[in-house]
């Protein structure tokens, strides 16, 4: 999808420029000489400075096209702009360390439910083999069955 609001927002700002300058020439004719001249150099300055700024704007939409859609974060004059990479890596570094603290977390937990096994069949009152007989599931679900 290209993007259109700026062809019109420059053609506005041509247009807004055309009709300040028909309105200030009409009361030149009443201005001293050297003041006609004075706001001619400015003039020519500013349509100078209008192009200069137009001509940038092309070049960085230019270098931008090139991408689609998706947004650059590069300077278009050339300057080195080392921090950019630099802040750009903050989000993934806050997500790598977000899945080292859960990976951390859940290790701990998984350790600890461990140790309470562990701890139930060594202080259980039954015998640890009496667990691999095939009959001692059945007959905990038969008691979970009466319990209900």
């Amino acid at each position: 999808m290209k993007n259109t609001t700026q062809p019109k927002i420059d053609s506005a700002i041509d247009r807004f420029a055309q009709r300040l300058t028909a309105r200030l020439d009409e009361g030149l004719a009443a201005l001293p000489y050297d003041v006609v001249e004075r706001l001619r150099a400015s003039r020519v300055q500013a349509v100078a400075q209008r192009k200069r700024l137009r001509v940038a704007s092309t070049q960085t939409a230019s270098a931008g096209s090139r991408f689609g859609n998706v947004l650059t974060l590069g300077g278009g004059n050339g300057s080195p702009r080392w921090w950019i990479p630099l802040v750009s890596s903050i989000p993934v570094l806050a997500l790598v360390a977000g899945i080292m603290l859960m990976a951390t977390a859940q290790d701990e937990t998984g350790t600890s439910e461990v140790a309470e096994v562990d701890a139930a069949l060594l202080t259980d009152a039954l015998p640890p083999a009496a667990y691999a007989d095939p009959g001692f599931a059945q007959f905990l679900k038969t008691r979970a069955e009466e319990r209900n």
